[in-house]
């Protein structure tokens, strides 16, 4: 019986000593737990943040918002802004009926350099027509017989008896500074065309005479001039580069 009540009494303390020690073991261990929950909770809060105003939006990159780079892109820039200056400069003399044009719009070489000749004889002739919406050129009305001479130095692509309205006419290509220019004269007389189709020319050279041919009425010189591909004011463009 003795050993049996020493068991009893050491399980009864046993008992004891755990009942004691169970309440501060969670207490100690509860306020770890807590406090590692608190320090997540803590970097969480005070983590930084981004944050982006609903007015912000991604700004779309298009084509026409930066300039040209490129010589291809600098030479096509020039060259359509140039076209538009004489665009305006054509309007510009249709609307007055034929007043001065500024050198600026029209002026390829230094006047009176000899790069382009007048295609008649200085007081030969008055200007009747100039360059219009239903007009493609300028008319310069005088006397049928009156040489024309090349206004630029080129090379001769048409040289007909009978071009189409135009009766006998001829169409000179060139360059004159840097830029294409054709030129075109017609309403000849009959048989005298002095150039053919393919020859060279140098500006001043005798091409015909001033007569009255195609869709003509009275004798006249029918002169356009084309830049580029862009018909241009003769009577303007003859001032600014022949002098």
């Amino acid at each position: 019986m003795k050993p049996m009540r020493t068991v009893a009494i050491f399980a009864a303390v046993g008992a004891l000593v755990a009942a004691v020690a169970l309440p501060a073991y969670a207490a100690s261990s509860a306020p770890s737990t807590a406090a590692a929950t608190s320090l997540r909770q803590a970097a969480v809060d005070d983590a930084q943040s981004l944050v982006v105003a609903s007015e912000a939006t991604a700004a779309p990159i298009v084509r026409g918002n930066y300039s040209a780079t490129t010589p291809d892109e600098i030479a096509k820039k020039k060259a359509e802004d140039a076209a538009k200056k004489r665009a305006a400069a054509a309007a510009r003399v249709a609307s007055t009926g034929g007043g001065n044009v500024s050198n600026a719009d029209l002026q390829l070489v230094a006047a009176g350099s000899g790069a382009v000749r007048y295609p008649l004889p200085a007081g030969s002739y008055t200007v009747s027509r100039t360059l219009s919406s239903s007009h493609d050129g300028a008319d310069m009305a005088g006397p049928a017989g009156t040489p024309i001479f090349a206004a630029t130095a080129g090379r001769v692509r048409i040289s007909s008896e009978s071009y189409y309205g135009y009766g006998v006419a001829v169409v000179i290509d060139g360059v004159v500074g840097g830029k294409r220019v054709s030129t075109l004269y017609a309403h000849m007389i009959n048989g005298s065309r002095a150039v053919q189709a393919g020859q060279t020319v140098s500006a001043g050279q005798f091409i015909g005479k001033r007569g009255n041919t195609g869709r003509s009425y009275g004798s006249h010189l029918h002169f356009e001039v084309e830049i580029n591909g862009s018909l241009v004011e003769p009577i303007a463009w003859l001032r600014a580069n022949a002098g």
